[in-house]
């Protein structure tokens, strides 16, 4: 909800937004562009139509996705792939970081204090292996 009004004040912004843009011939006849005008060239003053889309709809729900989804996780792990097929069934977003291919996902893990595979963050919530229910109930 925090995007619909910065996109609702971009949109007046550039209804009410006027610039003026010069062009000129420098000196070693190369062609420049300014906002300000030059004051001993003679400059064209350019007319730009700026394209302002109005009675925009869109559907906000695409921006509802949830909070952030990470999982710490091997190629091997039974309860990692569990997870994985749970979020593809469920069309929830992560972020997956296997710890034996990845040295700095390896030093996150360990600086967590993590013993085993999966560690799963959900915003500032933690859950150490993978069970629908235990996901569920720090995902909503």
């Amino acid at each position: 909800m925090k995007l619909l009004p910065l996109l609702i004040s971009l949109f007046l912004f550039a209804e009410f937004s006027h610039a003026e843009v010069y062009k000129w011939i420098d000196q070693n006849g190369k062609i420049q562009f300014s906002d300000k005008k030059p004051e001993l060239i003679k400059a064209e003053e350019l007319k730009l139509k700026v394209n302002t889309y109005t009675n925009v709809t869109f559907d906000n729900s695409v921006f509802d996705v949830g909070p952030k989804v990470v999982m710490y996780s091997t190629d091997w792990c039974h309860y990692c792939k569990k997870a994985r097929q749970y979020f593809k069934k469920n069309n929830i977003a992560y972020t997956e970081y296997d710890i034996d291919k990845n040295k700095k996902a390896k030093r996150r893990y360990k600086k967590m204090g993590a013993t085993g595979v999966p560690v799963i963050l959900v915003g500032k919530k933690r859950m150490n292996g993978f069970n629908k229910k235990g996901f569920e109930r720090i995902y909503n």
